[in-house]
């Protein structure tokens, strides 16, 4: 794993401040790069709203303090940019990891997202936090070797999870991709399938989109017999065949990965051990599919068959209560450990709430304690409302605590920290439960086709009279 330096992100040329921020949120975001926003986490901010709540929080701290940098030195906000070794996590994990690294290294003061990218054979994340504090009192100073403070702190955080770290690593801009540490020197033709990759997990819209992403990779294009590829400063073409990158590579092949019909060599490696499903050939046969599909699934069913006696062979499961006993049991550790995980995020979002309504609590008492010297009159309610509004809203978030004393901000944070903990270390036990649940649910549901199959629908006859 290797982390890049810190990014400040200031004023575009012949941009505002407000498109400056839009754009950098805008690109982290990108739907193509996060599977449509599926790995995209926040804390104190909202995700579709991240640029304007920046803007604001920038404006607020301008009026607080009446400070202002000149155009050339304004930082608008930071980026950590997190890179992991191919094939060594999952984007559920990589968001979770960048997550955690991003509540560390600002300590809570500062709002971020999280937004893990999938369109590379690395997954990285990009962590853009703002450089003004929730308080809006002060900015993010980057500091001298802070690169290599948020490097120590996510290697820390690596190794905890298991994953691997870049030992001793050179001060150097070049592209995070290039911080995976691979030492063997990646040959034409491997470079040419890692291209290809790349670009099929950008999901290009057509075959033609995908030529045209190609080109712009610097590959120039031969149709031919075969279609070939040549990285620009190569002498000779690279033929899309068989023999020579192999069947995923084909121009055929490689059409069918567009359209959906056929998974990647990676998609293929992670399913080949996994139990799928039986199919019920029968009512498939009935819902219009021909012979050919027919003699499929029967080979798949007879592979699954085999990998179901082979599950519970292997793991002592040969007599039918005890499968059904083992089931039960892993729905049962599953489902506890699913609750402690929702009961954790609960709390973790109560505190995140409450510390919101501390913030604003303080932020509007002044003009509340002026709105009832007033004598709660209309016309300065209608010129404040929005501060009016939200000091009652803390009042009566504060009310429901049922408490006299409120707990202090940093009382806070230190539970917000000690449940994360607890959360991290509940959560690889919670995935490995969900494999194993998965799992032996399928193993079961193949058990009972097998063994009690679905009786066939007898004909209704009418009455005798």
């Amino acid at each position: 794993m290797a982390t890049t330096r810190i990014i400040p992100m200031h004023i575009g040329k012949g941009k505002s401040i407000a498109q400056s921020i839009r754009d950098r949120t805008d690109y982290v975001k990108n739907p193509d790069k996060t599977q449509q926003g599926e790995f995209i986490s926040a804390y104190e901010c909202d995700i579709a709203t991240v640029d304007a709540e920046f803007l604001l929080l920038k404006n607020q701290y301008h009026h607080k303090t009446g400070r202002r940098q000149n155009r050339k030195n304004d930082v608008l906000a930071y980026q950590i940019r997190q890179a992991f070794k191919p094939g060594e996590i999952t984007p559920e994990e990589a968001n979770r990891i960048g997550y955690e690294l991003a509540i560390s290294w600002t300590k809570q003061n500062y709002p971020f997202i999280v937004c893990t990218h999938t369109d590379k054979a690395h997954i990285h994340n990009h962590i853009v936090y703002s450089a003004v504090s929730l308080d809006c009192k002060r900015k993010f100073r980057n500091f001298w070797n802070s690169t290599k403070a948020v490097r120590n702190l996510s290697d820390r955080l690596c190794l905890e999870n298991g994953l691997s770290i870049v030992e001793n690593p050179k001060e150097t801009k070049c592209h995070y991709g290039k911080w995976l540490g691979e030492k063997k020197k990646q040959s034409k033709r491997e470079k040419l399938k890692t291209a290809i990759d790349d670009i099929l997990a950008q999901k290009p819209s057509s075959f033609e989109n995908f030529l045209k992403k190609m080109e712009e990779a610097g590959y120039e294009i031969k149709h031919g017999k075969h279609l070939a590829f040549r990285l620009n400063g190569d002498k000779k073409f690279i033929r899309c065949k068989d023999h020579s990158l192999g069947e995923d590579y084909t121009e055929e092949a490689i059409e069918e990965r567009i359209l959906g019909k056929r998974n990647s060599p990676k998609q293929k490696q992670e399913s080949k051990d996994k139990i799928d499903l039986l199919i019920d050939i029968q009512e498939k046969i009935k819902a219009g599919k021909g012979a050919g599909y027919e003699h499929w699934a029967k080979i798949f069913n007879l592979k699954q068959a085999a990998k179901t006696l082979s599950y519970l062979m292997e793991n002592k499961l040969t007599d039918y209560e005890t499968l059904e006993e083992k089931t039960k049991q892993l729905v049962s550790d599953f489902n506890t450990l699913s609750a402690q995980m929702k009961q954790a995020e609960k709390r973790m979002q109560d505190i995140s709430d409450l510390k919101k309504h501390i913030y604003q609590y303080a932020k509007t008492k002044e003009v509340y304690v002026a709105y009832r010297k007033a004598g709660y009159s209309k016309k300065f309610y209608a010129e404040n409302e929005e501060k009016i509004q939200l000091h009652k809203a803390a009042k009566a978030a504060f009310s429901a605590l049922n408490t006299k004393k409120l707990p202090t901000i940093k009382e806070l944070s230190k539970e917000y920290e000690k449940l994360l903990t607890e959360k991290k270390n509940l959560y690889s036990d919670y995935r490995k439960k969900k494999r194993e649940m998965q799992e032996i649910l399928t193993v079961k549901s193949n058990v009972d086709r097998l063994l009690f199959p679905p009786q066939k629908e007898q004909p209704e006859r009418e009455n005798e009279r």
